[in-house]
Order: structure tokens, then sequence, then C-alpha cells
């Protein structure tokens, strides 16, 4: 837990004494935390960087101005090769950090002063050890909150992200204080055949309602969750973010209004990827994946909706326990509330749900055509991040990537371009009888 600093202590940290005591070859006469992984993810919405131990990491932080630093003390731990090249992983284009110096403050604790290069506000926490990884500090910098106010202009992420922290974003995307109603889920037209006067629909074009279609793109994980690997090291989360660029650039082509959870090496938390739907009233969310199963030769490509209930196959419950856990190997420092706002959840969740599966079939139809199906119709499962009540999301799998055979295909931009293309061809013709929801 973070330690609280007076205010004398940290009028004595300010003065000179701050540098002086940068000691690098120190070294800590009591054993502590042993520092094994150091990484810095930045992004422009936030700049995060982590420090794994094999122990738990006891740490205290205060922000200094004049100029803006972020110092951080890591109690009973020495420095090390690993600390000592941490500054070299901070790259110019970080919007965040200038520069980062690590020290020994005195014989038990490390010193760490990030030199930053604009006002931020900082989250500082803790993880206990889950996946593959140890103990980690996390240190994420967003900007303040009139910063992020501002950026909410064009995109909601920063806003939103500033929400979550604070608690105010629910597991189903809803955002606190909820509104009075929520917006109706997009429905199928009846079958019923039109008036010989009526035009049929333009895909791409506006639909009944005259507007365009709002498309959200997820490509999944990100930053400190690369997802998959694949037995070659190639990562899921760089995989199905150059899916989804694609998958984009697609649907703009089409006339459609699309937009992305991530356009960038980022972790985003489950719930933000759904409010950041919700904020911008997509009409349509589809998350984008690279399958991976503990048998190598599992192989083939799969669309998924939520079941609030039961999953339909032992392999979707798993898929979705692999998909849920993306917060905690992300790492994020607060959790919603899972059992938040039910009876909206009742109220709508059926008829989207009936969209998601009408919306998954016309993907899986065109995904049929350029690889085998691991299965041949919609499978259903709790997925976190398909839990919008009322926008039709489904979770696309494109391939095995611990398949060796399917991770070369995946690191194509052939079958890759082939994979968006099928995905936004079934968004399409599912757009084409379906009528949206009034704005």
């Amino acid at each position: 837990m973070p330690i609280h600093i007076s205010r004398r202590k940290l009028l004595i940290a300010s003065t000179g004494s701050l540098l002086i005591s940068l000691t690098p070859f120190a070294r800590a006469a009591q054993a502590g935390a042993d520092i094994v992984a150091s990484r810095i993810w930045p992004a422009t919405a936030y700049t995060r960087m982590t420090l794994e131990s094999t122990t738990p990491i006891q740490f205290k932080y205060f922000q200094l101005k004049n100029p803006d630093r972020l110092v951080i003390d890591i109690q009973g731990s020495a420095t090390n090769q690993v600390l000592r090249e941490l500054s070299s992983k901070v790259i110019p284009m970080d919007p965040y950090i200038a520069s980062v110096r690590i020290g020994q403050f005195n014989p038990e604790t490390i010193r760490i002063v990030m030199d930053l290069k604009t006002t931020v506000n900082p989250q500082v926490f803790s993880l206990a050890p889950v996946a593959n990884f140890k103990n980690r500090l996390v240190v994420d910098l967003y900007p303040t909150a009139t910063v992020a106010m501002e950026q909410e202009k064009n995109d909601p992420l920063m806003a939103l992200l500033q929400d979550y922290s604070h608690g105010k974003v629910n597991s189903d995307g809803t955002t606190r204080p909820q509104a009075t109603a929520s917006t109706p889920p997009v429905q199928k037209t009846p079958v019923i055949k039109p008036p010989v006067t009526n035009q049929p629909p333009q895909p791409g074009k506006p639909n009944k309602l005259n507007r365009q279609p709002v498309i959200m793109i997820d490509p999944g994980h990100g930053g400190e969750d690369p997802g998959a690997t694949g037995p070659s090291g190639l990562h899921e989360k760089d995989v199905v973010l150059a899916i989804g660029r694609e998958i984009k650039k697609i649907l703009d082509s089409y006339g459609y209004k699309t937009y992305m959870t991530r356009n960038e090496d980022i972790f985003i938390p489950l719930g933000v990827r759904v409010a950041k739907a919700r904020k911008l009233q997509a009409d349509v969310f589809v998350s984008v994946h690279a399958d991976a199963f503990t048998n190598p030769s599992a192989k083939g490509t799969g669309v998924y909706a939520l079941s609030p209930k039961g999953a339909t196959s032992a392999a979707a419950k798993y898929l979705a326990q692999t998909q849920n856990a993306a917060d905690s190997i992300g790492g994020v420092n607060y959790s919603t509330d899972k059992n938040v706002n039910n009876t909206l959840f009742d109220l709508t969740q059926t008829a989207t749900i009936n969209d998601s599966l009408k919306l998954g079939k016309d993907v899986l139809n065109q995904l049929s055509r350029i690889n085998n199906l691991h299965k041949g119709s919609v499978d259903q499962a709790n997925f976190a991040v398909l839990k919008a009540p009322d926008i039709p999301s489904i979770l696309v799998e494109t391939a095995f990537i611990s398949n060796p055979i399917e991770e070369r295909l995946l690191s194509t931009s052939d079958f890759r371009q082939k994979v968006a293309s099928s995905i936004a061809s079934g968004i399409k013709e599912y757009l084409s009888t379906a009528i949206l929801a009034r704005r």
C-alpha cells in the first residue's frame, strides 16, 4: 500500500538533496524486493510503467512542481541492472515522460524520479501475481481532468479512463450516475415484402432513419496484456490491432462511421471498451481476437455472442474465462460492481442478444469462405466485453494463434486482409436489413 508523506518530508525532498541522494552505485544493506522486469507503455491516452518483483513491492510516491516530476520510493530493495536499464526504455514520442532517473536514495530505498513533459494525474498501485506475471508495481500517468475533458470532444477514451479510475464505470459499460433510459437495441426488420415503390437498402448508405451506422471495432488485449502468444512468439494483441485497422478502413469506405476502442499498443479495461461504444452510441460492437488452446492442434475460426447464464459449449466457457481475465493480466486499480444495473439488463439484454446472434451469423457466413470454422454456428458464453445492454455485440476469434499453421496465417498481411474484409462484409450484410435506433 502507498505511504503518505508529510509536508515537511516533501519540502526536504524537493531541495537539492533529491539529486544528490541518487547514488546508483550504493547497495541496500537489507535484502528485499528483487526487481526482475521493467516495462514502459507510452500511449496518447496514458503512459504506464510497470516494475515486476519476486516479492510484494512496498512503495510511496509524491509529485513535485517546477519542473513537473513524479518521485517513487521503493523500500527494502536495491538497484540492479533491470532498474538501470529503465531509463533507456523512455522514447521521445512518449507524451508524458521526458526521462527517468534511478538511484539508491539510502541503504534501504530505491528512488525513481520521472521527469515529466506535462502535469499528470498519477495512479500508482500494486498487483498480486497472476498468469505469468509476478508481483507488480504499476504507475499510470493520466492527463489532468481538464485535458481529458478537452480531448473528449474528439475521443471519449481519456475521460472514461478517468471515470474508471474513480469507480464510475460499471462492468457492463454503463456509467454512474445512470441515465434514466437506455438506447433501444438495433432490431431486424420484420420479414414482410416491401411495397414495390421502395428502393432496396444500399450498402454503406444512410438507412431508413437517414443516418450513418456507427460501428465500434475492439482489437483485444494491448499494452501490458499481450493476449495469447503463438509458438514462434507472435502476440495476439499485435495481430488483432492490425486486423482492426483494416476493418476500419473497409467500413469507412462503405460510408459508415467507424471507431476503435484502441488504435495503439495500450491496455484498456474491458468495462471502458464497452463504455466507449455506448458513449459514441454504437450500433454494432465487434471484438477481434486470435484464439488459443492448450492443445496446439485446435484450429478454425469462431464467432461468439453473450450468454448471461451458462455457456453453450465447454470451449466457449473456456474462452470466456481466458478473455475475461484480461483486466487481471493487464492490471486495473478498480473493480466495478458486477451486480449493478440488473433491471436494465433484464429489460433490454434479451433483444440485444437476439440481434447479436443475427449479426454473428452474418459474420460467420463470410468468414467460412476463408477458413475452416471451429463450429458451424455462433457460440455463446458470459464474455465481459459483450455486456453492453443496448448494442448488438460479437467476439470474433479469427484463428488459433496457438496452432503453428494458423499462427503463420495470422502473421501474413494477406490473411489479415481477408479476415478484415469478411468481418466488414458480414457487418454490412447485417445492417442492410437492420433498423437503427433513433438518435
